[in-house]
């Protein structure tokens, strides 16, 4: 279920996001670290996304389409569905501006983030683990509770917001050879996409994927939008389909998407544990395996890599055996 007619954000749609969220978000660290520039032949440069408020780069988004609503349309509350850092940046979002949030979410969902969501104010409905069960339930709660809709990516107004990442890391770097960020959905990468293709277009754009949910990789080779229903990975927050909004700046301006194994994330992920001292989630993890696997695309450049989140289940690390 998708908002009818939208345009896809502009530059000024991004810089004025910039000035309405600046209240309610973190201008977030930018961190190196001479371990994994050894490792990987190239200057990482990681945006701290996994610090931001909520652990999640979609405050951002989620801040912006909350803050920019009028008061009529905002005494209805919003509504989304999302496995996850969607549903609680949302929730945080709403909080902040006093007004109710309806959240859809898979029943399997990491309970640290719906535990987030409630902490918040949210209220969840679950459904099963599909896009088909999501968007199914939800059309039954935004009919119930007539609030607005904000997509957790499909949506002018959060990739505008997302956009506003990419703005900081250039200013905080002084300019990059490439930047990498997870796609799942596709919103954090459009709104890279939106802010480098103007203020750096000789930065290169690329994804990381896991192989398990590789539909935009398989997307981008085919030319137009492939959709899997229900992916099964560890990076929940990686599988949900490109939308036609995402897939207008995918398909324009990313070079390439890289996809990594299940190990391949999971060996990144702790690996950031162990030498960074971050907590990051599986999702986050895509860039740095995508990164260590190929090595010679990276090789000798200014790489700015975007952990996107840090909620997890501490009970349930994926390195963990019972």
């Amino acid at each position: 279920m998708d908002m009818p007619e939208m345009m896809p954000p502009t530059f000024q749609d991004m810089l004025d996001a910039h000035t309405r969220i600046k209240p309610y978000v973190h201008q977030t660290p930018v961190l190196t670290s001479s371990f994994l520039n050894d490792l990987t032949g190239a200057q990482l440069f990681f945006k701290c996304e996994n610090l931001q408020k909520a652990a999640a780069f979609k405050v951002r988004g989620a801040s912006n389409a909350v803050f920019g609503l009028s008061e009529d349309q905002a005494r209805l509350g919003v509504a989304t569905h999302s496995s996850g850092n969607h549903a609680l940046s949302l929730s945080y979002a709403a909080g902040r501006r006093g007004i109710a949030c309806h959240v859809v979410m898979p029943h399997t969902a990491p309970q640290a983030k719906k535990d987030a969501v409630i902490g918040y104010g949210g209220q969840i409905t679950e459904c099963e683990p599909s896009t088909t069960s999501r968007e199914a339930v939800f059309a039954q709660v935004q009919v119930k509770t007539g609030a607005d809709f904000v997509h957790p990516y499909n949506d002018p107004r959060v990739i505008a917001g997302q956009g506003t990442c990419a703005h900081e890391l250039l200013a905080q770097t002084g300019g990059l050879d490439a930047v990498i960020a997870p796609i799942g959905g596709g919103g954090m990468i459009s709104g890279t996409c939106l802010t480098l293709s103007t203020l750096a277009p000789e930065t290169a754009v690329f994804a990381a994927e896991p192989d398990q949910a590789d539909d935009a990789a398989r997307s981008l080779r085919a030319g137009h939008i492939i959709a899997d229903d229900a992916p099964v990975t560890v990076a929940d927050g990686l599988k949900v389909p490109l939308k036609d909004l995402t897939w207008h700046f995918v398909s324009t301006h990313v070079q390439d998407i890289l996809t990594v194994s299940e190990q391949e994330i999971i060996d990144a992920m702790r690996l950031i544990w162990a030498r960074m001292k971050l907590v990051v989630e599986p999702s986050s993890a895509v860039t740095l395996a995508a990164i260590l696997k190929h090595k010679d695309i990276f090789a000798g450049k200014r790489v700015g890599v975007i952990l996107t989140g840090g909620n997890v289940d501490l009970d349930r690390l994926p390195w963990m055996t019972s």
